[in-house]
């Protein structure tokens, strides 16, 4: 069957001869069908009966965000599920279950996670969630080590290298609306009026532009590791006592401090964006800030734990370290890699606060602020803060001094 969209109307009639579907859901006569899709790029439908409910994402072949004039391949789909099925493999219960993948209708049927929202949303709201930040941390020690030559096989990861580099078109978005079209007037690009002098400040600053490509580089050349790709609080799920990870359409192989950079990046912008949301938020705005110091604590610590008991890879082999009787070379030698993906985190960190206040696809943190002088306050906070971490990646030392760095940078007068 050739592909074709799926409708609320049409869903039952297309989906409802499927065994992973009846098994669930029953008769289709009884399904209730809702399109609930608000992202960039897909179609999201939850499909439920009294036996239960499903997900059922489908990839549209444009960008939604924009509509029919920017097209996308389809395949993308392929790429998430492959990276879900990974990602669940390395760190169980954390992604959401896989029921069902049709390649040419380029959709997935997975778990239905009933009691969650998205992460992004309760931030908003101010809500607090059990472990959070543990939780995150865990996921990308386990998914960034287990998917590198510290851990995979070396056929099995230059198999994997091989297949995510065809996700080629998402590639594109990021490679250029992340990395580049926030550093000039990009046809595309968009900002909160105020922000013009500090916009143009920084397209004009050439210490920053040669950054940002050097991080670029870093990203299109370094495949260290299977990535999520588009980790943010907008690609996160939880409930009072469950945290999940969803949406890894952009999954490629690239630098370890990637994902968790552009994560604790949007936990920063989080916290700044906390005035425009109640004038009684300085609390909440500072457990945001504890929370990224334990996303980034706890990957190190875990990181930690699977160089010591799982490095079963072609790199750092025990041989060399542990089986010679020096295993505080070893130890030597995980100290600095850490202290290499700290760097390279603090980069991306940085970048990612600029292109989602300058390029094409904004954060809701600061979006929903309706009063637009406060917007454009917090935004020229997030954007300094994004400057100095990126310029300073070098020289800053920890997790402590970012935070230091963001509650400094939420004082100042920043229009």
């Amino acid at each position: 069957m050739s592909y074709e969209a799926l409708s609320t109307h049409s869903l039952a009639a297309r989906l409802g001869s499927l065994p992973v579907m009846t098994d669930r859901l029953g008769n289709p006569s009884g399904w209730i069908v809702r399109e609930v899709g608000d992202g960039n790029l897909n179609l999201v439908f939850i499909v439920e009966s009294r036996a239960g409910g499903v997900i059922v994402k489908q990839a549209l072949p444009y960008v939604r965000l924009v509509g029919e004039s920017w097209p996308l391949p389809l395949r993308r789909s392929y790429f998430e599920f492959n990276a879900l099925v990974r990602q669940a493999e390395r760190d169980p219960g954390s992604v959401p279950e896989i029921y069902h993948f049709d390649e040419e209708q380029a959709l997935v049927v997975m778990e239905y996670l009933t009691s969650h929202i998205i992460l992004r949303q309760g931030l908003i709201e101010g809500r607090r969630y059990y472990e959070l930040g543990k939780r995150l941390g865990l996921f990308c020690a386990r998914t960034l080590f287990g998917g590198s030559d510290l851990s995979l096989p070396a056929s099995e990861k230059k198999s994997d290298l091989a297949l995510f580099a065809g996700n080629v078109e998402l590639c594109d978005i990021t490679e250029n609306l992340v990395f580049t079209d926030p550093y000039y007037e990009a046809e595309m690009n968009r900002h909160t009026d105020g922000l013009e002098r500090i916009v143009a400040s920084l397209r004009s600053d050439r210490a920053l532009k040669i950054a940002a490509q050097e991080l670029k580089m870093a990203f299109t050349s370094r495949g260290e590791t299977m990535l999520h790709g588009d980790l943010h609080t907008g690609s996160v799920m939880v409930s009072e006592t469950d945290t999940r990870v969803i949406d890894p359409e952009f999954a490629v192989y690239g630098p370890m401090g990637f994902d968790i950079g552009m994560l604790i990046a949007n936990f920063l912008m989080a916290s700044l964006s906390q005035p425009g949301h109640g004038a009684d938020r300085g609390a909440y705005a500072e457990w945001i800030l504890e929370e990224a110091q334990i996303i980034w604590n706890t990957f190190a610590e875990e990181f930690s734990r699977l160089w010591r008991s799982e490095r079963t890879g072609i790199l750092y082999p025990a041989s060399l370290y542990e089986d010679q009787g020096q295993p505080e070379a070893s130890e030597t030698a995980l100290s600095r890699l850490l202290n290499a993906i700290w760097r390279d985190a603090l980069g991306f960190c940085g970048i990612e606060c600029h292109r989602r206040i300058l390029g094409l696809a904004h954060n809701a943190d600061f979006e929903l602020i309706s009063d637009e002088r406060m917007r454009a306050s917090c935004e020229a906070r997030a954007l300094a803060l994004g400057r100095d971490l990126v310029l300073r990646r070098d020289d800053i030392a920890d997790i402590s001094e970012v935070q230091r760095m963001a509650r400094h940078i939420a004082t100042e007068e920043a229009l």
